[in-house]
């Protein structure tokens, strides 16, 4: 009897493992850190190689259609840091080939593993094995049967509406900005990235509406592998900030994100195209944008 399809437990492609169980991506062996949203790209990619994803496919997968984001620039943000840890570049790309306007097509060899030992002697012994694929079905049946009986004690007794009242009435008290990096490709304009990011923090403290945390404490941040939950934990800070600033002659663009600390969730973001000459509108701009999203 032929077995069910479905998808492995574990992909690989190269020297690189993407374990969708344990969420994590390994690179022979090692653990490597990824934020949630490019791990999430990252778990649709390869188990479709060769195959064009594309970019509203991975927006109804993973990106909820009640957040607030500025979804071409997420989407991109996060390609570009899942590109920085396998090592991959959009203009030679070994894994990762972009299609523009389009989507995104996986193109190395991808090899899946299946961690389930019944699945494993199945396919071995050339025959199925009846009493654990019942004994499955027996499991999840009777976890049916104590999700819907959760959920008419949580309908019921009002605690779904009182959650969702929490959650509207909890706010961010406070924000680290991390540095702004700098895209423009010119070194020289790291003194340009570093005064934004200390206009943002200064724009943000005269708010007074949260606490933001000193640019002497954020600085240390600087080209950091931590993670974001990691940052917002030694900070102690509800959110994080984070960006990146690119001039071209008389043109700047900034991007700006709001992120969740302790669940790494984007709660909003945003960029910002002006001239040059407008750079002090364009800091107004971006930090009352902050500002109206984190209360």
């Amino acid at each position: 009897m032929a077995l069910e399809a479905r998808s492995p437990a574990i992909l690989r492609f190269g020297v690189f493992e993407v374990d969708l169980r344990s969420g994590e991506l390994r690179k022979q062996g090692m653990r490597i850190k990824l934020q949630e949203q490019p791990f999430q790209v990252l778990a649709v990619l390869p188990q479709r190689p060769g195959e064009v994803v594309t970019r509203e496919e991975l927006r109804n997968q993973n990106w909820p259609a009640d957040t607030f984001v500025d979804f071409d620039n997420s989407l991109n943000t996060a390609i570009n840091k899942l590109r920085d840890a396998l090592g991959d570049s959009a203009e030679s790309p070994r894994f990762i080939e972009t299609l523009p306007r389009r989507g995104y097509r996986f193109i190395a060899s991808v090899d899946g593993l299946d961690n389930d030992p019944d699945a494993r002697d199945v396919r071995q012994s050339g025959g199925a094995r009846p009493a654990p694929r019942v004994l499955r079905w027996l499991v999840a049946l009777l976890s049916l049967a104590v999700l819907a009986a959760a959920l008419f004690v949580w309908n019921v007794f009002h605690v779904r509406d009182r959650l969702r009242s929490n959650m509207r009435a909890r706010r961010i008290h406070s924000l680290a900005v991390l540095p702004l990096t700098n895209l423009s490709g010119d070194p020289t304009q790291e003194y340009f990235s570093d005064g934004m990011t200390d206009a943002l923090i200064t724009g943000l403290a005269q708010m007074g509406s949260v606490k933001i945390i000193s640019r002497t404490s954020v600085m240390r941040y600087k080209k950091t592998d931590k993670s974001l939950p990691e940052i917002a934990r030694e900070l102690n800070v509800d959110g994080i900030i984070e960006g990146s600033v690119q001039r071209s002659g008389d043109r700047v663009r900034i991007t700006a994100q709001l992120i969740d600390g302790s669940t790494d969730r984007h709660l909003w973001s945003s960029s910002y195209d002006r001239d040059v000459r407008d750079v002090l509108a364009l800091q107004s701009d971006l930090s009352q944008g902050i500002a109206v999203r984190s209360r």
